[in-house]
């Protein structure tokens, strides 16, 4: 048996049919390149997906920074604070509620994951490149439902 095919025809298995198993599948494989280029330039992948979702923001609190890095906010709070010392971004507190912690991006985070950004993107194409540009945007805007419709679930839990 091959790895990565049914056991037979007949009796396929459960994960070969299950939504999420393909999801987390199709998440790792793609992924895993790109997180390789990330870890050779000295960024760890709970870093760049601080950075990426900084880039293009006017700033995050630290739990929607963590939804958003897929990381838990303890974590993620440690890691912010890394990059405080960094200069990667910069912390200020909310005005509305002093117990929350705006993240922002700045110049020299921004500078660092400008490029990060780019071979994301190429990455991405070069991906979907195979569905073709109308089939890839569709596929895009499904991802997105997806995504809104399981907003109130908590990515950390996994």
């Amino acid at each position: 048996m091959k790895h990565g095919q049914p056991a037979s025809p007949s009796t396929p298995r459960f994960v070969d049919g299950y939504l999420a198993y393909l999801l987390a599948q199709a998440s790792h494989r793609i992924s895993a390149e790109f997180h390789r280029q990330v870890s050779a330039a000295g960024l760890s992948v709970t870093e760049w997906r601080v950075l990426a979702s900084l880039e293009g923001s006017d700033g995050e609190t630290i739990g929607s920074l963590a939804a958003l890095a897929l990381t838990k906010q303890p974590t993620l709070s440690k890691v912010v604070q890394r990059m405080e010392a960094q200069g990667l971004v910069a912390r200020a507190g909310v005005r509305a509620d002093r117990r929350q912690t705006r993240v922002r991006i700045t110049a020299k985070g921004h500078g660092l994951v400008a490029d990060f950004c780019r071979r994301a993107l190429e990455h991405q194409a070069a991906v979907l490149e195979p569905f073709g540009q109308a089939r890839a945007a569709e596929l895009m805007d499904m991802l997105r439902v997806l995504v809104t419709q399981a907003a109130g679930d908590d990515p950390t839990e996994a």
